[in-house]
């Protein structure tokens, strides 16, 4: 009888890699997560059940899993933020789940972190440590795997922003010089976990999953720009401790946005204290070793994805605040020079009331659109809206307006490569 994996998270980056493997491995999926849409993006192959994990109840665990042989835990969260509470991810889910399976013969898989525990410097890993604690100390049969820093052909989170710091053009922009990191494949994170699902590891252990050798985090990124194909720096730019904490800052209040940024204060704490794990663990149990980044990078070549991503991926946070600042600008502007502004129309035309009407509600639907594009959750729809926004100004000014498309300084002419930039942004904007 085939064996049925729930993987929680399954449309993330080492949920998805831990999917394909399973599959390939002859188990029955069940991917668990949040959003239809990534989960479709993803993987239209296996069944899918939506529920936020960090809410489910265990009566609701205990349904969902009542036909489960093996619980593959790959959700996560880098910080809290307007969509993730680390608490309810790392801990109360896992309490949950527990209890909910009590007493019956399934296998736990927990992807966990290397270097987590209680006293770590940052909650990711201090909840990471206390979820783990709670799978260690329960009667089930489980398996804990803490990877290092993961390299995988798809590009999320940590593994997206080091491809895109790899990329940066003309100069190397230095920080943390002395951080010492180690990787992991996602083929051996992947393996490691569908080794556990068929009973072939010892049950209830802690295993480290990581290269034996590490690197500094400048040379790490020389390596990874190396495998983009891009030739080697000829600048290096030290960048001061503060500018960098600084950076973290903005990405935190990116993140009360519902921006998942990798920048945020958390990561760059666990950078700055180095990604360290010990390989002897895994070479113990199954007499193997994780393959050093080298080798890595030598099984997936980059194409010209793989460099179009790292050069786009830090133009999407310079989009979102360009938008929002030519939106939240033009319609200040707009509510300040308003006799202006109502000029223009009543000269052509128009009467007082309406003129003055028009550019009231024109000034405040740009300020929506301006606000509205910097939530994550709401960034589709404010560009979406000032596409509509900017043909709708465009297709009137042709009836009120003509002479403005003459006009030397070309108000008009300027809002379709505006257009433009929204359609690019657009193109961008997915995560997954």
């Amino acid at each position: 009888m085939t064996m049925k994996v729930y993987v929680l998270g399954a449309y993330g980056l080492i949920g998805s890699a831990c999917v394909d493997q399973l599959l390939r491995n002859g188990f029955t999926v069940v991917g668990v997560g949040r959003s239809r849409r990534n989960a479709h993006k993803c993987n239209r192959k296996i069944t899918w059940h939506f529920s936020d994990i960090s809410k489910t109840s265990v009566n609701e665990w205990a349904e969902l899993l009542s036909d489960a042989d093996v619980i593959v835990n790959a959700a996560g969260a880098l910080q809290d933020g307007a969509r993730d509470n680390l608490d309810a991810i790392h801990v109360t889910l896992i309490e949950n789940i527990t209890r909910a399976i009590e007493g019956r013969d399934v296998t736990f898989i927990q992807i966990s972190a290397a270097g987590v525990n209680e006293n770590a410097p940052t909650e990711f890993m201090r909840s990471k440590a206390r979820g783990d604690n709670v799978l260690r100390n329960s009667p089930l049969s489980w398996q804990i795997f803490r990877p290092t820093l993961v390299i995988s052909r798809d590009a999320y989170g940590g593994t997206a922003i080091l491809r895109a710091a790899a990329a940066f053009p003309f100069v190397n922009l230095q920080i943390f010089p002395k951080t010492q990191v180690q990787t992991v494949s996602i083929d051996d994170v992947a393996n490691a976990v569908c080794s556990a699902a068929k009973g072939l590891l010892p049950p209830c252990t802690v295993t480290d999953l990581t290269e034996e050798n590490s690197q500094s985090f400048d040379e790490l990124k020389r390596k990874i720009r190396l495998w983009l194909g891009l030739p080697n720096w000829r600048y290096t730019l030290p960048i001061p401790n503060f500018a960098v904490w600084l950076l973290g800052l903005l990405a935190d209040c990116a993140g009360a946005l519902g921006w998942r940024s990798p920048l945020r204060t958390n990561a760059l704490k666990s950078l700055e204290n180095g990604i360290a794990g010990d390989a002897k663990t895994w070479q113990y149990h199954k007499h193997l070793s994780c393959r050093p980044l080298e080798e890595t990078l030598s099984s997936m070549p980059a194409t010209i994805q793989e460099r179009w991503f790292a050069k786009l991926y830090l133009m999407l946070p310079l989009c979102i605040v360009s938008l929002s600042l030519f939106w939240l600008l033009s319609g200040i502007i707009g509510l300040y020079a308003i006799s202006d502004a109502q000029q223009v129309l009543s000269e052509r035309g128009m009467p007082p009331s309406l003129s003055t009407f028009l550019v009231v509600v024109g000034a405040f639907a740009d300020i929506a659109l301006g606000t509205l594009v910097l939530f994550r959750r709401l960034g589709r729809l404010a560009c979406l809206g000032m596409i509509a926004l900017s043909a709708a100004y465009l297709v009137s000014s042709l009836f009120t307006a003509p002479d403005l498309w003459l006009d030397p300084l070309g108000p008009m002419v300027k809002v379709v490569p505006s257009i433009v930039l929204v359609i690019v942004t657009l193109g961008i904007l997915d995560e997954r």
